[in-house]
């Protein structure tokens, strides 16, 4: 079969290429660059536990090896310290804070291990076409080429020309936020500690700073300007760095001048993010990042959600509900973002006196950004998807859990029937769904009696005969779980559904609803490509 097209080199477009090839799926990454990133210091990422966990279950060490994880964050208010958490465990996982040219280069060096991923330099897209067998896409460089894939995806950035050849609207609005920022060398009063200062009693603080810690004694300052302001100096940048540094060391601080820079976010969001066999992911389908948002966060979510799914579709077939769920989840999901930043804007950021002088609402904008920056609430929390098309139905034996249907599974210590101890995290994204019994004292029983007793010879026949390829795991404990639950848990990690003992019809019937139902036959792909032609003539 022919390989999935990539469009677009950039951190989503990689990640999309390695989790098709952990999932046996090659593909072609058409980079209209030379594929190689310039370091720009000031140019970072802040990942979420769950998009960094992915990224280096991908291969990429130098988010491990050169990114920083935050041990606590400290917000302030003027002269007033209005909350200091400790970053690390369960409640507060650390965002990783990692320069953009090392995330890319650690991508790089994972794809040059890769026998399924090609990458073509000096391509850029200019022509697509579908059929019911496939895409054609045409490229223009020092060489034109024509390239043929069972599909193709549109992770080429905000002015995204997938977008545009597919005639997707994408509306939304424009400079939401724009920040200056500096990359520096410093020892500032909080090491490893992100912090947020709101109002500083300086005269070039402005309404917000924060410094976020990289490795070896870097950080990262942002300041919030008015969004249609008036240029930014070199000038009145080094102004505002040393007024930074002085008012939060009580006096002159020697600090090394790395990078500078300013940047507009803006919030979009594609009109449909799938058009028969092409798909959008990234900011090619969404614009967000005000008030502390991450953007690449939602498209590595992207990545990792539409990955699994054109897995199955190269290797088994695919019905349209299954690939339809991508836009149905990922969209909702992202709007639900991007609602939820709009609607904080006018408490954050309005203006006048009543979002000051109300009671209560400095605490309240204090949680509300906090919740941005550390990945927490409807502003940064990992995405549920309670109302996807892959959702079963509730049936008499559902058993809840501490994880609600459609939401990321806790990462529990799991046994595999041949032995191996891991963690759950570790087994997603190899195309197949994760079966997992929940067995209290397996862990000190001999491995040669529980793989053998009670219910797991019945399970393991069970699992054997889905619809879909699956895994069978064993963990002594799972959240809000009693004996002998059981788990049905999708490649990207989401949970479909739980059961009360081993019911092989129900898990039967929510592994075939999880696929999307039987996959679509050649033939009527060929009718559904037939009819496409003739409503377009």
């Amino acid at each position: 079969m022919d390989p999935v097209i990539i469009v677009g080199a950039g951190p989503v477009g990689l990640v999309l290429s390695l989790a098709l090839a952990a999932q046996g799926v090659p593909s072609v990454v058409l980079d209209e660059g030379a594929g190689k990133d310039e370091p720009r210091p000031a140019r970072t990422v802040v990942l979420r536990a769950d998009t960094a966990a992915l990224v280096e279950r991908l291969g990429c060490a130098t988010i491990r090896d050169e990114g920083a994880r935050w041990v606590g964050w400290r917000s302030l208010r003027r002269k007033q310290e209005m909350r200091a958490l400790e970053l690390g465990g369960d409640d507060f996982p650390a965002p990783l804070h990692v320069p953009q040219h090392a995330l890319m280069r650690g991508l790089r060096d994972a794809i040059v291990d890769s026998d399924l991923v090609q990458v073509a330099t000096h391509s850029r897209l200019d022509t697509l076409e579908q059929d019911g067998s496939g895409v054609t896409a045409h490229t223009r460089g020092p060489e034109a080429t024509w390239w043929r894939g069972s599909h193709l995806v549109g992770c080429d950035g905000a002015r995204s020309t997938v977008r545009k050849l597919l005639g997707v609207r994408f509306p939304g609005r424009t400079a939401v936020e724009r920040h200056a920022v500096a990359a520096l060398r410093a020892d500032l009063p909080w090491p490893d500690e992100a912090v947020l200062h709101r109002l500083p009693p300086w005269r070039s603080g402005g309404e917000e700073v924060t410094a976020r810690p990289l490795p070896d004694g870097a950080w990262r300052l942002d300041w919030l300007l008015p969004a249609r302001g008036e240029l930014v100096t070199p000038e009145a940048l080094v102004s505002r760095v040393r007024d930074t540094l002085t008012g939060w060391c009580e006096g002159a601080l020697q600090y090394d001048l790395v990078d500078t820079g300013v940047y507009t976010l803006h919030h979009r969001l594609a009109r449909r993010w799938r058009v028969d066999r092409v798909f959008l992911a990234g900011d090619a389908a969404h614009l967000l990042g005000a008030v502390g948002t991450q953007g690449l966060d939602e498209g590595l979510r992207d990545a990792e959600n539409l990955a699994w799914k054109l897995a199955q579709a190269w290797h088994h077939g695919a019905s349209e509900a299954l690939l339809d769920s991508y836009q149905a989840e990922r969209r909702t999901a992202v709007a639900a973002r991007l609602r939820a930043a709009d609607q904080s804007l006018p408490i954050l950021r309005g203006s006048g006196g009543l979002r000051t002088y109300l009671p209560g609402a400095a605490r309240e904008h204090d949680t509300l950004l906090t919740d941005a920056h550390l990945g927490l609430g409807p502003l940064g929390a990992p995405p549920t998807y309670p109302h996807s098309p892959l959702a079963p139905r509730q049936t008499e034996g559902h058993a809840t859990v501490g994880t609600p249907s459609g939401a990321p599974v806790a990462d529990a210590r799991v046994t595999a029937p041949d032995g191996t101890i891991t963690r759950l995290r570790d087994r997603l994204g190899q195309g197949r769904l994760l079966v997992v019994l929940v067995a209290p004292g397996t862990g000190v029983w001999d491995r040669r009696h529980w793989v053998t007793a009670g219910v797991m010879p019945r399970l393991a026949s069970a699992v054997e005969a889905l619809p879909v390829r699956a895994e069978l795991l064993v963990t002594e404990c799972y959240p809000g779980a009693s004996a002998h639950t059981v788990l049905l848990v999708r490649p990207d990690g989401h949970l479909v559904s739980a059961f009360a003992g081993v019911r092989p019809a129900e898990l039967y019937a929510a592994a075939d609803t999880v696929r999307g139902g039987a996959p679509e036959s050649s033939s009527a792909r060929a009718d559904r490509a037939s009819d496409r032609t003739a409503d377009i003539n």
